[in-house]
């Protein structure tokens, strides 16, 4: 049985750094091309990377030089470490098997915000 597993999906400040993981099982991972895709509401799914077999990695424009993809064949687990992401980056992270499998993981929400605070208010407690 095929099985795709991401993992790592979280919510991380602009800047910051976040490293996915998608762990497979029940096909030949080293043949197959691993891809990382993501989607955000009401965008469509588009290609974030992917990486070969022989480690020959492709990137969309929108993430070259701030993501990386890597993969280990012996563990059968293809990453995505992302460093200084951005708001445009909030989407849920989907792993796919692309050369033969044809299977897609169920995916892991990124949401990066920098988390902003409302101005306060003043609660004051006297006897």
């Amino acid at each position: 049985q095929v099985q795709l597993v991401e993992s790592g999906g979280n919510l991380v400040q602009p800047g910051g750094s976040l490293k996915l993981s998608c762990a497979t099982s029940g096909f030949v991972f080293v043949l197959e091309t691993m891809a990382w895709y993501r989607q955000a509401p009401g965008k469509v799914r588009e290609l974030v990377a992917s990486i070969t077999g022989r480690l020959r990695t492709t990137y969309a424009d929108s993430v070259r030089g701030r993501f990386t993809i890597s993969r280990d064949n012996g563990l059968k687990t293809v990453y995505l470490e992302m460093n200084d992401p951005k708001p445009g980056d909030t989407a849920v992270y989907y792993c796919h098997a692309q050369s033969y499998v044809l299977e897609w993981g169920l995916g892991t929400q990124v949401t990066v915000s920098s988390g902003e605070w409302g101005q306060g208010t003043q609660v004051t407690v006297s006897s």
